[in-house]
């Protein structure tokens, strides 16, 4: 009989496990890896899993030994149902407990940071960070000692500010923040400038004994894996930049698009070309928006700008850029038409494409400094008539962490990991989405 307590027992033991049945992914989905704590001076990481059992055949075979017990968790599946567990990026699967000062994903999903380093001489207090390579995998190496990196006889310090992956993921452009001083004379010079390392530490040479490339910043590389385009303003007025080229053998390989200043640039992924806002030296004219092919050095005009403040950012698939106009205001403009924009009041910030292109991320304050950090859609991009008003949307934006402050992040290139450097410790913590 249906009514019997053994059938009852067998018909909920059926509905709940077509519920069970139900209530799983369609397309498996891997879960987020343990928490790891990685200390540098540890020879293995300590790994902890968090990872929460599911209801499976094991649990409902023990428990139909007893009738009671069986029957209060059946009906607990079927009126309380177990869902997918929604985006958590409460507690980090990876951290790192070091006083990290800059770092970058590479496209294989590597993460190259540098750790700050501080020691004495007689004299002076030394910065010279180092630089740690952490695999996908959790298995990390040095790449550099920075106590050991030393220029000649004279007193050289460092901080990293980025690191920049060539396309292969096989060579990092290392951006310093330098400081020389002749103890004699007594002179002393800042000056940015570029490390070129491979991923397995050694030092590239291209201007030959010296490995720094002085007075360069945003390298933009080339598919080759070989050469890039750097700006550099040794030769302009401030807050513009020339071009020069560099062969990481054979060295610099003179100047490209001469003669021409830009205010900022962004590689195009996948490409030898990049997106760069032209300006005059003597900054008549308005901000032009152009196209630069870097191995040809053929130049397309894109759009004439009502003007620009920085943060030049292409998305992944190049089909999309978002600038800042001011302070305030976001423009977005369609690479594949670009009439069509839209402009939105977020505040100046550090931005990020999401894989998907679908949002964007936004630390809401320049580079080096700590403040929150949110995410808001992009919207949909429209053309409007010549010399016409172009409205400015207001998102709302969706704050993540809990509205801590972050002083660094950046998303993995496939869109799963958001990392991030916090004030204080300036720990590096990467959290699954």
């Amino acid at each position: 009989m249906i009514g019997s307590p053994k059938n009852t027992l067998r018909l909920l033991s059926a509905k709940a496990k077509l519920s069970l049945l139900r209530i799983q992914p369609h397309h498996p989905t891997q879960r987020p890896a343990p928490p790891v704590i990685l200390r540098l001076s540890d020879k293995d990481s300590r790994r902890t899993s968090t990872a929460r059992s599911s209801p499976n055949s094991t649990t409902l075979n023990k428990l139909s030994h007893h009738p009671f017990l069986y029957l209060l968790y059946i009906l607990t599946l079927l009126f309380f149902p177990s869902v997918s567990p929604a985006q958590n990026i409460d507690k980090p699967v990876a951290n790192i407990d070091e006083e990290v000062t800059a770092f970058a994903y590479a496209p294989n999903g590597n993460i190259v940071f540098s750790v700050r380093r501080m020691f004495k001489t007689k004299k002076y207090d030394l910065q010279r960070d180092d630089i740690w390579l952490l695999e996908s995998g959790g298995k990390r190496k040095r790449l550099l000692e920075g106590q050991k990196f030393t220029r000649e006889d004279k007193l050289f310090t460092y901080q990293v500010e980025s690191f920049t992956w060539s396309p292969n993921a096989h060579i990092i452009a290392v951006q310093l923040f330098t400081t020389t001083m002749d103890p004699d004379a007594g002179a002393r010079e800042d000056a940015p400038a570029l490390l070129l390392l491979d991923d397995s530490g050694r030092e590239l040479r291209p201007s030959g004994k010296d490995p720094l490339i002085m007075q360069a910043r945003t390298p933009l590389w080339l598919r080759d894996n070989q050469t890039l385009v750097y700006l550099t303003n040794e030769d302009t007025p401030q807050d513009l930049f020339a071009m020069q080229y560099l062969n990481v053998s054979s060295g610099p390989a003179g100047k490209a698009f001469e003669g021409r200043t830009f205010q900022g640039a962004s590689r195009i992924s996948g490409s030898n070309a990049a997106l760069a806002v032209e300006r005059s030296r003597t900054f008549d004219g308005p901000a032009r928006l152009q196209r630069l092919d870097l191995l040809s050095q053929d130049d397309r005009e894109v759009a004439t700008l009502d003007a620009y403040s920085g943060g030049i950012l292409v998305s992944p698939s190049g089909t999309r850029v978002a600038y800042f106009l001011d302070k305030e205001v976001l423009e977005i403009r369609d690479l594949t038409a670009p009439v069509r924009i839209a402009r939105l009041r977020i505040g100046l910030g550090v931005l990020q494409w999401s894989a998907d292109e679908s949002r964007l991320y936004l630390k809401r304050t320049v580079e080096k400094k700590s403040a929150d950090l949110v995410t808001f859609q992009v919207p949909e991009l429209r053309a409007y008539p010549a010399h016409s008003e172009i409205p400015v949307l207001e998102p709302e934006p969706r704050m993540l962490l809990h509205g801590l402050t972050v002083r660094e992040y950046s998303l993995s290139p496939d869109g799963r990991f958001l990392a991030v450097v916090l004030p204080g410790k300036r720990n590096l913590q990467i959290f699954g989405f």
